[in-house]
């Protein structure tokens, strides 16, 4: 049995203690409830070298995570994921194919980094005997508790808006989740989910209702960390909806800082990326605020950041400001511009969430924001195949005669 060295669970506000190894979701101020480790035994009996060379994708990092009991990991077959540099996409900024690197989350399993906050979910779920867990869902964050909670014999129900891509609705029916198209928002889907928690008998698994999917996208943050030698890069840009990935790779960070197993003390600047239909985050950080309210009228291609209101928007705001970093919201049109630039130029295709963060890299550098010589990873949540895509195929008659010297 692998080593946790959880001891309890902690509000994210006001700071009191919650047992460790019971069901929890929000805290008594309705706010994120975050575990936490002791770390000074871990320090002194952790072996970062051998974790770091156990195989497998992001359960490896048993001591920082909370399960228990092996038999309760919940596994599709997680690998690390790749960190792709796009040297023709960098030349165009005027920048080293090194200092430019993305995080493809899309190899995946159900195709996003949707898979590590819930595959974490759902073992955890598992140990605590939970038979139904439901949430709100823009498609990916759906289909990995599809996947994972069908995996572990787990009802799953999920409530997407109307206008989800159509691609990700049909995985989630085909994963085996009981799914509903919504005529509202995410948020809307959540009240729904809240509402039914006693009436349906279900536990709500929406973004930082329940402790466990940020534990689960923290290892982002220790995988990067890993990936770079244990060290940090200068910047990250992070595709920003309910922000769960920000806050758990900053709480990663400085878990990793505290446990000494990083080669250097410089902390990486987090710039929160959002569409600029669908902007709470970055007009907070603008008004010097913590509360980010709601955007009225959220509208965007990037649906996985259309998010009206987030309930960590305390906790993303806090990191953004603690590591220096900033909040910056692209439009519509530069981020389908982006996509298909990259996909043509470098060979990889961002899902639009993705294209997002490069397109506020790009201004960050041109404007001098960034420093050209800074080393930035930029986050591509899913795989595009996962979106729609525009048809620029041509036709041709195999009974005609074939011009073959127009392909030239």
């Amino acid at each position: 049995m692998t080593k946790t060295y959880t001891t309890h669970l902690e509000c994210s506000l006001e700071g009191d203690r919650y047992e460790a190894d019971k069901v929890h979701g929000l805290s008594m101020a309705g706010k994120p409830l975050l575990v936490r480790y002791d770390f000074q035994t871990a320090r002194g009996e952790a072996d970062r070298d051998a974790i770091a060379a156990r195989p497998g994708g992001f359960f490896k990092y048993r001591e920082l995570l909370p399960i228990r009991r092996d038999e309760n990991v919940v596994s599709l077959g997680e690998v690390v994921t790749p960190l792709v540099e796009a040297p023709h996409t960098a030349e165009r900024a005027g920048v080293a194919s090194s200092n430019l690197l993305i995080k493809d989350e899309g190899r995946l399993p159900t195709g996003s980094f949707k898979a590590r906050g819930l595959g974490l979910a759902v073992s955890m779920a598992k140990e605590f005997g939970i038979e139904h867990m439901a949430m709100p869902t823009n498609g990916n964050a759906g289909a990995a508790l599809a996947a994972y909670a069908h995996k572990a014999g787990i009802k799953s129900t999920v409530f997407c808006p109307e206008d989800t891509p159509e691609v990700n609705v049909r995985e989630l029916s085909v994963l085996g989740a009981d799914t509903y198209r919504v005529n509202g928002l995410i948020h809307e889907c959540g009240a729904i989910v809240g509402a039914g928690k006693e009436k349906a008998g279900w536990f709500d698994v929406s973004t930082l209702k329940e402790p466990y999917r940020i534990e689960g996208k923290k290892t982002m943050g220790i995988e990067l960390a890993e990936q770079l030698g244990w060290r940090l890069p200068d910047v990250i840009f992070y595709p920003t909806g309910g922000g769960t990935g920000l806050i758990g790779m900053w709480k990663a960070f400085q878990e990793l800082k505290t446990l000494g197993w990083l080669e250097d003390e410089a902390m990486p600047k987090m710039v929160a990326v959002q569409a600029k239909g669908c902007a709470p985050i970055v007009r907070a950080f603008i008004q010097g605020t913590e509360d980010a309210g709601v955007w009225e009228n959220a509208e965007t291609v990037a649906a996985g950041i259309r998010v009206p209101k987030a309930i960590g928007d305390f906790l993303i705001l806090r990191a953004v400001r603690e590591s220096g970093g900033f909040a910056i919201a692209v439009d519509d049109e530069a981020i389908i511009e982006a996509r298909d630039r990259m996909a043509a130029a470098d060979g990889t295709l961002l899902c639009p969430e993705g294209a997002a963060t490069l397109v506020a890299w790009e201004r960050s550098v041109r404007s001098g924001r960034i420093e050209k010589d800074a080393r930035c990873v930029l986050f591509n949540c899913a795989t595009g195949l996962k979106y729609p895509l525009p048809d620029a195929s041509r036709r041709l008659d195999k009974d005609a005669p074939i011009d073959y010297a127009a392909f030239a």
